[in-house]
């Protein structure tokens, strides 16, 4: 592993304008960020801003947060569906709560074991079932609930103590371990996620050719590689999983027929698999916004052929802006310059 770590920089250094928004006659909005595109060769074939961007990526790299659990044996017998929401930012739906909380039980544990903290259900007919039964939400409604359920499993085969959240516990050594390996770059710290978890800073060039790896990865490889191949299988088989209802993950999942794994992170950044093509796809809206970070990462699903640009999907994140009296106000499209 080479130590390419970068000088600290401005996140909008270098960032260009990548997605626009007209209404009527006036530039309205514009959202500048970064973005990469990798082989799975380790080649760069195309950047837009500063390649090497200093990032968090947040729960983007859940995939590869994921991968301890799978090298050490300790996940062999997990099904797609649970390492689906290993990887997931869900939405507290029933679907997610009750899945994690089996989850769990198999392991002899429960919801006071998780370390990701309360979080109110962003899926409305679970919000709307609380406030019926005068209930409140619980950790199995936070969206890492998942990622967490798979850090206690991960612990549970390291016999390590309860606290598996802090930075030097082994379940979080034995992530910053792999997660440096795969982006090739030694990170040059982290912060605190909204979980809890440490979540370590990357170039955005290398966490391209992270994802690439995983693109190019075959069943029939070593170790990192099956794990790999089983985590975007079950990111593509399992979109609902993954996010939840209207959101961007799942409905671009849904749109390209289980062949692309994409996973956005907290502060707009998005993550993209592409087996077919074996490419991987890294791209950061400096200003945090996540419709352009979901309308960027449609135009970059559609220039690299991954996503039909007729596909109706395509038209809720980039095309025409529609009020809620349906009538068409304006525009969300691609910047001059920009996929």
């Amino acid at each position: 592993m080479s130590d390419t770590s970068r000088q600290p920089a401005r996140i909008d250094d270098g960032a260009i304008p990548m997605i626009a928004l007209r209404r009527g006659d006036i530039l309205e909005s514009l959202h500048h960020g970064h973005a990469v595109v990798a082989r799975d060769t380790g080649e760069i074939i195309e950047h837009w801003g500063r390649a090497g961007a200093l990032i968090y990526p947040r729960s983007s790299c859940k995939m590869l947060q994921a991968l301890p659990l799978l090298e050490s044996g300790a996940g062999d017998a997990l099904t797609p569906a649970q390492l689906a929401l290993a990887c997931a930012s869900h939405q507290g739906a029933a679907i997610h709560v009750s899945q994690v909380a089996r989850w769990l039980e198999g392991l002899g544990l429960g919801e006071p074991d998780l370390r990701c903290g309360c979080q109110a259900p962003q899926d409305l007919s679970e919000r709307d079932r609380l406030i019926r039964d005068h209930a409140q939400p619980c950790q199995l409604h936070n969206n890492c609930s998942g990622k967490h359920a798979g850090f206690l499993m991960l612990n549970q085969h390291l016999r390590g103590d309860a606290e598996y959240t802090l930075p030097d516990h082994p379940v979080q050594r034995a992530v910053r371990a792999s997660f440096e390996e795969v982006t090739g770059m030694t990170s040059p710290g982290f912060g605190i996620d909204g979980c809890s978890a440490p979540n370590f800073a990357t170039g955005l060039d290398a966490f391209a050719r992270a994802l690439a790896q995983f693109a190019g990865a075959s069943g029939n490889g070593d170790a990192r590689a099956r794990a790999m191949v089983r985590l975007r299988e079950a990111m593509m088989g399992h979109p609902d999983l993954v996010a939840g209802e209207t959101r961007a993950c799942t409905e671009l999942m849904r749109a390209m027929g289980g062949k692309v794994a994409v996973k956005m992170g907290a502060e707009a950044v998005f993550a993209a698999i592409l087996p077919e093509q074996r490419l991987g796809i890294a791209l950061k809206i400096v200003d945090g916004g996540v419709r352009a970070a979901d309308a960027a990462m449609t135009a970059l699903l559609i220039r690299h052929g991954a996503l039909d640009a007729d596909h109706p999907v395509v038209a809720r994140y980039l095309g025409p802006l529609r009020n809620w009296n349906g009538l068409t106000v304006g525009e969300t499209r691609r910047a001059d310059g920009f996929a």
